[in-house]
């Protein structure tokens, strides 16, 4: 059996994302530490970037070339989410399996790097 997957988000994860400026503009150098992250990670767990990029066209490309340009080696990059034992993702609620205050939660949402 191969190794289990572990999900990251592009922007906002490992592109210190400044905000969505098209598929193709990938302006922003990657988060501090994410590449050294990345590396220990994948000793253990297959690495697979999941991003809406992927949806446009060019998009994996895209991101493949960024990617190149920091030496940063994943296994994949895809617009569909594989299983996983985890996603690591900038935009997102940890569903603690109680659904009051959901809302709430949703609404005061900020990702980390517009707090």
């Amino acid at each position: 059996m191969g190794k289990q997957t572990v999900i990251f988000d592009f922007d906002g994860v490992i592109n210190s994302s400044s905000g969505w400026q098209g598929a193709s503009l990938i302006p922003d150098s990657p988060v501090p530490g994410i590449k050294d992250a990345i590396i220990e990670i994948r000793k253990h767990y297959r690495v697979v970037v999941v991003s809406s990029r992927c949806y446009q066209a060019g998009g994996i490309e895209d991101i493949t070339a960024w990617l190149k340009k920091y030496n940063i080696q994943v296994d994949d990059i895809t617009d569909e989410k594989p299983p996983a034992v985890v996603i690591i993702d900038d935009r997102a609620i940890t569903f603690d399996g109680k659904t009051e205050g959901l809302l709430e939660k949703i609404k005061k949402f900020k990702s980390w790097h517009k707090k």
